[in-house]
């Protein structure tokens, strides 16, 4: 950005030669601008990424544009483009958006949402892209910025396209009053027509490349809040702890989708950081452009009877006219953002309650739970509909003011135009090309106004991913226990275990454990002992003391309730390990060790197999996942509390034949647990005691 940025000051400086020549204030205020966008590029370094793709782009445009207008002014320009000469004043606007885009990179709101967007610009993953078979390697941010800028540029042609096709207005309707039968067909079909053709050409082109870079940029995006989610089991201290970041499956699945682009084909909720960003450069513009076109255009405009002309008259009622109902629309609108927000979070709450009760529907049906469930989901979808509600309110103000204003917008400049047009001062043409250019700044100066519901929903959507990101960050970063990763044998020394209230559970635990010395530990309910467990893992954060760990791999926790994923019966048995990690015949093996025969020649069915299997069956095939993984030190949570003495016994004698290296600890309540252990430990009184087995 430094080398672009001496670029732009030299071109200031020979701009204010130039205008010092020949006298012209539009390139002293192009070489003053110049001169601070070069700025600009100078102290960029801290600004978003993603606002540095605008502020380069601009900066190369005031120099290309600046020199076009020059080739114009020294006499290089192409006779056959004559018509297609740069307006003197682009170069100072594109230059006024670069300092624009500075200026709004220290916005907190902006920095807000430029944090989130960085990421997938700043993404030096390689990645292929192309289309059919012409294929191509590129790092993702490359590719990225790529689109962005190519986006941007079809955008700035589209408002071009715009501009002229306003000259056509002008000259078509003039042709029509004068009946020029001859001009009339000339422009429809050799101005209208051609122009037409690319601008449809251009939005399709527009259409495909956005398309393809929303969906990169909401996998990347995606794919990344999924990681930092279950990154050092962020995703389960969240769970403990509770707090701001509800509903997480819904801001991955949702918001992130929302953030970028609305979520929907078409804006159908509403727009991204994407559809803003063009939106906004579109805005700006067609504002400038048609502000220019309008200022010029009424500029000579003299009152009937008088000579008294009011420069650029129609230009100052479109912008007086437009901040008086950008004002009075915040003023209606500002309770949104909070609706907005509070919508999210009932429809997610709704949404996971029908979830939970499809998973549970078992226990459900036996406890005869259905009316409890029924209040239940009643009272979600009461908060719902009480949430719509109040949007309704709200909105309803919003769209009788909005609904008002459009209809009025329209009429505005041919209240002014008017008495010009019947004085014979201007003709037709003029009057509806004027006409037609307030309404593009008039639309361009109400851009709040227009996306002020829309804005107000993604202003709630960035909120929710703000909140989510500083609750990741915060689950991985809090850890009381000082974790000694990859230990021979896992410990606690000099322990202290809390709950997520921070009420102390268990304090000063040591708990050395050894090699072959099975340990059972027993304690009344609620006293601690799966928490002591869950702690021993490394994954509980609420405690203080030091942990030794062993590496995931050679250390397995069984809880009491197994989680056994939706799918193919081998990938359940194997879960977490990757398919191809065992053969068909280890995993029926395992099986069969488990006491679970009937299942060996189902691995390929696929189903929802908690539910289809009893609480035994569901604990047995956790035990085959055991024999496969074949851990150094395996925990089990009760995790054979489901089943019978006799098969319980079995269980265990197997695996000592079948896991003779393995250490197991185990929690339970039952006595014949004792025999296959060669220590205990009670949980008693707040403490742990240790005791060798009888």
């Amino acid at each position: 950005m430094r080398l672009l940025g001496l670029a732009v000051a030299i071109f200031g400086v020979l701009s204010g030669i130039v205008g010092i020549q020949q006298a012209d204030p539009t390139l002293d205020l192009l070489a003053g601008a110049s001169l601070i966008v070069a700025f600009c590029c100078e102290r960029s370094g801290p600004v978003s990424r993603f606002l540095k793709i605008f502020l380069a782009l601009f900066s190369v445009e005031t120099i290309l544009f600046g020199l076009a207008n020059f080739a114009a002014r020294f006499g290089y320009w192409p006779k056959s483009l004559e018509d297609a000469q740069i307006p003197p004043t682009l170069a100072l606007t594109v230059a006024m958006f670069a300092i624009i885009i500075f200026a709004v990179s220290h916005v907190p709101v902006v920095l807000s949402l430029t944090r989130i967007a960085d990421r997938f610009f700043n993404a030096d993953d390689e990645t292929t892209a192309g289309f059919g078979p012409l294929r191509f390697k590129t790092i993702e941010r490359v590719l990225a910025t790529g689109m962005v800028v190519f986006l941007v540029v079809l955008n700035q042609a589209q408002v071009a396209i715009s501009v002229r096709l306003s000259f056509f207005n002008r000259d078509f309707f003039n042709a029509i009053q004068e009946k020029n039968g001859p001009e009339f067909w000339r422009m429809l079909l050799w101005v209208f027509m051609p122009w037409a053709f690319i601008y449809v050409a251009s939005m399709v082109i527009e259409f495909v490349v956005s398309s393809y870079l929303v969906i990169r940029w909401r996998r990347w995006l995606t794919q990344f809040y999924i990681a930092h989610w279950l990154k050092n089991h962020a995703h389960y201290r969240m769970s403990l702890s509770g707090g701001p970041a509800d509903n997480p499956d819904q801001r991955i699945a949702e918001d992130v989708a929302r953030f970028i682009d609305g979520g929907g084909e078409g804006g159908a909720f509403g727009y991204g950081v994407y559809n803003y960003s063009i939106m906004l450069i579109s805005t700006l513009s067609s504002l400038v452009s048609f502000a220019i076109l309008l200022w010029s255009l009424s500029a000579n405009f003299t009152f009937p009877g008088t000579n008294f002309a009011f420069p650029g008259l129609l230009f100052w009622v479109a912008l007086v006219y437009a901040a008086a109902g950008t004002l009075i629309t915040h003023l209606i609108g500002r309770p949104l953002v909070r609706i907005m927000f509070g919508r999210q979070k009932v429809e997610a709450d709704f949404r996971f309650s029908l979830a939970r009760l499809r998973e549970y529907s078992e226990q459900v049906a036996l406890l005869n739970g259905e009316k409890a469930e029924a209040l239940d989901l009643r009272k979600k979808f009461g908060a719902l509909i009480a949430n719509y509600l109040e949007m309704i309110n709200q909105r309803k103000k919003l769209t009788a003011f909005t609904g008002f204003y459009g209809q009025l917008s329209p009429i505005i400049p041919y209240v002014f135009a008017a008495p010009f047009y019947f004085a014979g001062k201007i003709n037709l043409g003029v009057m509806t090309q004027t006409a037609g250019a307030f309404g593009h700044v008039e639309g361009a100066l109400t851009f709040f106004i227009t996306y002020y519901s829309s804005l107000a929903g993604f202003r709630a959507v960035l909120d929710r991913l703000t909140s989510f990101d500083a609750a990741i960050e915060t689950a991985q970063t809090e850890q009381g226990f000082t974790v000694e990763a990859g230990a021979q044998a896992p410990a606690l020394r000099d322990a202290t275990i809390a709950l997520p209230n921070g009420l102390t559970l268990l304090t000063g635990v040591n708990l050395p454990l050894k090699a072959g010395r099975n340990l059972l530990v027993s304690g009344a309910s609620g006293s601690g002992k799966s928490t002591l467990f869950r702690a021993l893992t490394g994954v509980w954060p609420f405690g203080s003391g030091e942990v030794a760990a062993p590496e995931p791999g050679h250390m397995l926790l069984l809880p009491q309730r197994p989680y056994i994923p939706i799918g193919q019966l081998r990938d359940a048995v194997i879960y977490p390990a990757e398919a191809g990690r065992y053969d068909d015949k280890e995993i029926a093996a395992a099986l069969i060790d488990a006491r679970l025969p009937q299942l060996a020649d189902k691995l390929d069915i696929a189903d929802n197999w908690s539910q289809r299997l009893s609480g035994g069956e569901q604990q047995r095939l956790a035990i085959a996942r055991a024999v496969l993984a074949r851990p150094d030190w395996l925990l089990l949570d009760e995790a054979t509390a489901a089943l019978d003495e006799e098969t319980e016994a079995a269980i265990y004698k197997m695996l000592a034949e079948r896991l003779p290296q393995t250490t197991l600890l185990s929690i339970g309540h039952r006595s014949t647990l004792v025999a296959f252990h060669t220590d205990k430990a009670k949980v008693l009184d707040g403490g742990v005691v240790l005791s060798p087995a009888p």
